[in-house]
């Protein structure tokens, strides 16, 4: 089903928006158009592309809307390629966004991670007020709202990671300001009775980004690699994408939350050594395996939406040939070993 490699930024876009066979299900079940919110980060492009072929396969003739700044000029083009319909707007600004097009269905994907520790003022805007806003604004619709599995505290490696159900526990004032997103999404939610979904995602990971291309990079470089937080949830950003589209059918009121996460708690030092071997380089260590990890148990999600298509030595061996190649990448770290929640 996969290639053996992966060749080019096209042809990793393309595998990227593949949807899957329960993407076409679901959204052909949703009626009225998709407006994704926050489209221009990591995930928006490649998530935004594999909606409308979901619906093309599917038959069902409905728009596709992608909202963002647009901080990079060239994306509006290259999501009118796709079939994306591109609108720029400020989503700080309730002015313009009581301007954006009525939708039935919102995919909320705006966050503020890095950099937050310095501007405590707009992270808690963004993950906070934002919610707010998108939810008076489309009160009539259903909503995909993605959250973090940082809302969590870090867990005993052992009990296999957080389930959707228990105590909210955040590490530092950006996973603070991430259960206060939460808090808005739910609040709204049972107030107005509209239809959420909360995505707790932990981590997405393809080939330009990702836990695993911030330790091939470490192995390339030769910098140690910190064992401390020695365990990881990484998913393939694609299959993340599926999940996420298919969530909007299980949108309720209150709101219905779910863990996105790949089907095994990785180990680091376990992955670097993979890594290494395909990179012909041996990685070096420092530290040691703390019992404790940052972890989400994606059961749940894997039960409702399908187990993910890629594994992790795919991930490892397309990784690893991208990185040798001098494939694109984006540099935006993932900063997954952060203990105190300091981003």
């Amino acid at each position: 089903m996969f290639p053996t490699a992966i060749e080019s930024t096209d042809a990793l876009d393309e595998l990227l928006s593949t949807p899957t066979a329960g993407v076409i299900k679901a959204l052909a079940q949703l009626d009225g158009d998709i407006l994704i919110l926050g489209v221009g980060g990591k995930m928006g492009p490649s998530l935004a592309r594999m909606a409308v072929r979901a619906l093309c396969e599917a038959g069902a003739k409905r728009r596709v809307i992608g909202v963002a700044r647009f901080s990079n000029p060239k994306l509006p083009e290259w999501l009118e390629q796709h079939g994306v319909e591109a609108i720029a707007c400020d989503l700080l600004d309730p002015k313009q966004v009581a301007k954006l097009p009525d939708a039935a269905n919102i995919v909320a994907m705006p966050a503020l991670k890095f950099g937050s520790s310095d501007r405590p003022a707009d992270t808690w805007a963004v993950n906070c007020w934002l919610p707010a806003t998108i939810c008076q604004r489309f009160a009539a619709s259903r909503i995909a709202a993605f959250s973090t599995g940082n809302v969590y505290p870090l867990t005993p490696v052992s009990g296999g990671g957080s389930v959707e159900t228990d105590a909210l526990a955040p590490v530092g004032e950006y996973a603070a300001s991430c259960v206060g997103r939460e808090r808005m999404y739910e609040y709204f939610s049972r107030s107005h009775g509209t239809p959420v979904s909360i995505l707790r995602l932990n981590y997405a990971c393809e080939l330009r980004y990702g836990v695993l291309v911030d330790l091939a990079r470490q192995i390339m470089a030769g910098e140690p690699i910190d064992l401390t937080m020695g365990y990881v949830n990484v998913i393939w950003q694609g299959d993340a994408n599926a999940m996420a589209l298919q969530s909007l059918a299980q949108a309720t009121s209150p709101p219905f939350v779910v863990n996105i996460a790949g089907d095994e708690t990785l180990s680091v030092r376990h992955a670097c050594q993979q890594l290494g071997e395909m990179l012909g380089r041996p990685p070096v260590f420092t530290g040691v395996e703390d019992d404790k990890s940052l972890l989400s148990n994606g059961s749940l999600g894997r039960e409702l939406f399908g187990k993910p298509r890629v594994s992790i030595e795919q991930l490892c061996q397309w990784i690893a040939q991208w990185l040798t190649r001098g494939g694109e990448l984006l540099d935006k770290p993932t900063k997954f070993q952060t203990r105190d929640g300091k981003f």
